[in-house]
């Protein structure tokens, strides 16, 4: 399992999170998704190794940015 962390900015509510959830899950090789619109924190977790390109695309595809934090 890997996990990696990014911060996402814009996200304000429930329905920011949702959206981003559901972007990051059609990400080959994710199997959780841990995001929170009051810290911006966003943390995945994949089967294997993922790629952050893909995991921030997905972000921006949900309408927000992101970058790798740990």
């Amino acid at each position: 399992m890997a996990t990696k962390e990014y911060q996402v900015s814009g996200m304000t509510c429930g329905h920011c999170e949702l959206s981003v959830r559901e972007e990051v899950g059609a990400v080959a090789g994710v199997v959780d998704i841990q995001v929170s619109a009051a810290t911006g924190r966003l943390v995945v977790t994949g089967s294997g190794a993922f790629d952050d390109a893909q995991v921030l695309a997905a972000v921006d595809e949900a309408g927000y940015s992101a970058v790798r934090s740990a």
